[in-house]
């Protein structure tokens, strides 16, 4: 019996490519399948698309006030350049938040040929290591938009893919009237047992209006607002990497 083990271990580790291999030494997350909704109970991930850009740093000083933790899945080159930026994302590490993948330019990958969705991930892997010295192992793709491909992709760079069951469509109400909508939505969606959100932190009115009561909803619930690896029980150490 000990020998069959020990020859199943060998075949195992002779086929697991050198991703695979540190994945499995990683907390119970998939990589290359579609992650929707928190597994540690009582959580909720406030998450943010397409920064960073101006309203990025104002959402930080609420999230600071409130003690609670986000993720931003950035792009390097969509609303602003990642660069002009390269103290905000700093903030986002030493503040506790985790940031994440949202590509290089926010194009719908499932347009890409293979080698072209590769480059949009490593093109800003490049620019985060040279900006936090790290890069991400979680991405969220862009309009949600993947196919087997896209996630076989996703899977062989070692990326757990990450969308939301918390939609506040806030990139359609940036406006102080509309802006209400999406707060109900939130509502809504949270009252209903979502736990991973979507959000944006380049529209005005989600960083005046929308992360206040975001916030308060979820203090107001008894909630803890995490970041998303923390809300799929994933340590802080696996959220980053500097080498494949």
């Amino acid at each position: 019996m000990l020998a069959q083990y020990l020859l199943s271990a060998l075949v195992t580790g002779a086929v697991a490519s050198p991703v695979e291999k540190a994945h499995q030494r990683r907390q119970n997350v998939p990589v290359g399948s579609i992650i929707n909704s928190c597994t540690v109970a009582g959580t909720v991930a406030v998450a943010f698309d397409d920064g960073p850009y101006i309203y990025t740093e104002q959402i930080l000083d609420a999230l600071a006030d409130s003690g609670i933790k986000a993720t931003f899945f950035v792009n390097g080159m969509n609303w602003a350049s990642i660069y002009d930026y390269s103290s905000t994302v700093q903030r986002m590490v030493n503040e506790g938040h985790q940031v994440a993948s949202h590509t290089w330019s926010h194009p719908d990958l499932t347009t890409l040929t293979t080698d072209d969705v590769t480059w949009q991930m490593t093109q800003l892997e490049s620019a985060l290591v040279d900006i936090v010295g790290s890069f991400p192992t979680y991405m969220r793709p862009p309009y949600f938009s993947t196919n087997d491909a896209v996630l076989q992709t996703m899977a062989d760079l070692g990326y757990h893919v990450i969308q939301a069951d918390i939609d506040t469509q806030d990139w359609a109400n940036d406006s102080p009237d509309a802006i209400q909508n999406s707060v109900q939505l939130f509502n809504q969606d949270l009252d209903a047992g979502g736990s991973i959100v979507l959000a944006h932190d380049v529209h005005a009115e989600t960083a005046n209006t929308l992360v206040p009561a975001m916030i308060a909803a979820i203090q107001d619930r008894g909630l803890q607002g995490v970041t998303v690896g923390e809300c799929l029980g994933d340590s802080q150490d696996n959220w980053y990497r500097t080498s494949r």
